[in-house]
């Protein structure tokens, strides 16, 4: 009999049966030969978890956020922000028409752009009460690109770090989520989504001290002095444009998620039978390096992290949930027992508050060893179900829940009883994982499999019910063969 697929059929029937008491289960006389019998037993075992500050994470995400809100959940009424920075990204084989064919020119010849803007298309506002809630944003022109290849997390101050042009672009923009300033029948489009727009139309001075009549026209003009800049994202970003940083200044209730942003550039071009008014976008996209800088009320995590009858969830860069698991006892006297299940549920605690800007719950949480929480992030690691492993939250139950760790159990009993008997003095977080609320894209719409996790950097927050007055169960099952 081939034992690991006959052990992994029992582990699913055991499961269905299973009680959170200690005890042994009759399946091996019903399953099995009186020759090999196989014993199944049940237990439980206690976890403790505690709230951990998570200070920063990595800046490595698909998406970008903006906005300034008050967190309800803080004494103190704490602020999250929420500021980006992006390049933009130049397709291969970009051109433009010739010179010549331009219709609009400077007062040397030149070719001249009509006008040229930043736009922000927005999605998943934090609070539809807020969506017509004033807010001021300053945008401004980066001095030197974010590099490709390093690593940045959400504590990386573009200002602090002397990465502003300090005489380039620095544009105030008053706006609202709700763009009233276009028309009713373009709002009522199908294909309409909300935006920002910041016009780039004053006349533009570059570092070599030349000075345009708009930044568009700066943009094409390098174009047909330096084609080989606009040859990439890389060439364009340290030769023409390192990018830009938008970050609020003032005002409070507006969170978004930046569904897709351009720098566009609209000219005139005469063609063939007819003048032409027509642009050129080049889009902030995942394909070039963006960043998040988030800020979070330092005090107000601290205090939220020192409660104790409960743990919190918290995003963006906010609170995570610390999770000690008993391996040990799970695994004392059943050393020659295969453990063929552990089950955990992380039943949510619910915020009892009638305000509408209370935050989102996360829908789906990643388990990782504490000791590889940065690692995981950095080395674009997927779950393994092993040694990590994701879940998405069940809204029937109010619970996460993790219907089999036991292979976790194993890697972390064989690394404790290693050789030298220091080792887990050495590694004193060996047998503890963190609860991180994370996204994930697959490869297609149809698979379910991820292909890539990234730090959740909306607006949730949760309590769990456990903190060092509630210590939360684990069930699990062995087997052996008598």
């Amino acid at each position: 009999m081939n034992q690991f697929k006959y052990m992994a059929g029992v582990a699913i029937a055991a499961m269905a049966i299973s009680s959170c008491e200690d005890g042994v289960l009759d399946v091996g006389n019903s399953l099995t030969s009186n020759n090999d019998r196989l014993n199944v037993t049940s237990g439980v075992c206690l976890a403790t978890t505690r709230t951990i500050v998570a200070d920063s994470v990595l800046a490595l995400t698909s998406n970008c956020y903006l906005g300034r809100v008050v967190d309800p959940e803080t004494k103190s009424n704490a602020e999250v922000k929420s500021e980006f920075s992006t390049q933009f990204h130049v397709l291969e084989g970009f051109s433009l028409p010739a010179e010549e064919n331009i219709v609009d020119t400077t007062s040397d010849g030149r070719a001249s752009a009509v006008s040229c803007d930043l736009i922000l298309y927005l999605s998943s506002p934090f609070n539809v009460e807020d969506t017509t809630a004033s807010m001021k944003m300053q945008v401004q022109e980066m001095l030197t690109p974010v590099e490709q290849g390093k690593t940045y997390y959400t504590n990386f101050d573009l200002q602090k770090e002397g990465m502003i042009r300090q005489d380039g672009i620095n544009r105030s923009k008053v706006f609202t989520y709700y763009n009233l300033t276009d028309g009713y029948e373009q709002r009522t489009s199908t294909d309409y989504l909300e935006n920002v727009r910041i016009t780039l139309n004053d006349p533009y001075t570059d570092k070599q001290g030349k000075t345009y009549n708009n930044y568009g026209t700066y943009l094409m003009h390098q174009y047909y002095d330096h084609p080989e800049f606009y040859r990439n994202s890389y060439t364009f970003a340290h030769n023409i444009c390192p990018g830009f940083f938008f970050h609020i200044t003032d005002g409070f209730g507006f969170y978004t998620k930046i569904a897709y942003m351009g720098l566009r550039v609209f000219y005139n071009e005469n063609r063939t039978d007819s003048t032409v008014h027509t642009s050129f976008v080049l889009a902030g996209t995942s394909e070039v390096k963006q960043t998040n800088l988030i800020t979070n009320d330092a005090k107000a995590m601290q205090d939220l992290a020192a409660e104790q009858d409960y743990t919190y969830l918290k995003t963006p860069a906010g609170l995570f949930t610390e999770v000690t698991l008993p391996v040990e006892d799970i695994k004392n006297g059943h050393e020659k027992d295969s453990l063929l299940s552990a089950h955990i549920v992380f039943q949510r605690q619910n915020y009892n508050s009638e305000d509408s800007r209370k935050l989102g719950i996360p829908s789906t949480l990643l388990m990782v060893q504490k000791d590889s929480l940065t690692s995981f992030f950095e080395n674009l690691k997927v779950p393994d179900s092993k040694t990590s492993y994701m879940t998405a939250f069940a809204s029937a139950y109010n619970a996460y829940s993790f219907s089999n760790i036991s292979n976790l159990i194993n890697v972390l009993w064989q690394k404790s009883g290693e050789a030298d008997p220091n080792w887990t003095a050495k590694h004193p977080d060996w047998n503890k994982v963190v609860l991180v609320p994370v996204t994930y894209t697959t490869a297609s719409s149809s698979s379910t499999v991820p292909i890539r996790v990234e730090h959740d950097m909306s607006l949730t927050s949760t309590r769990l019910v456990g903190g060092a007055n509630h210590p939360i169960e684990v069930g699990v099952i062995y087997a052996k063969f008598e």
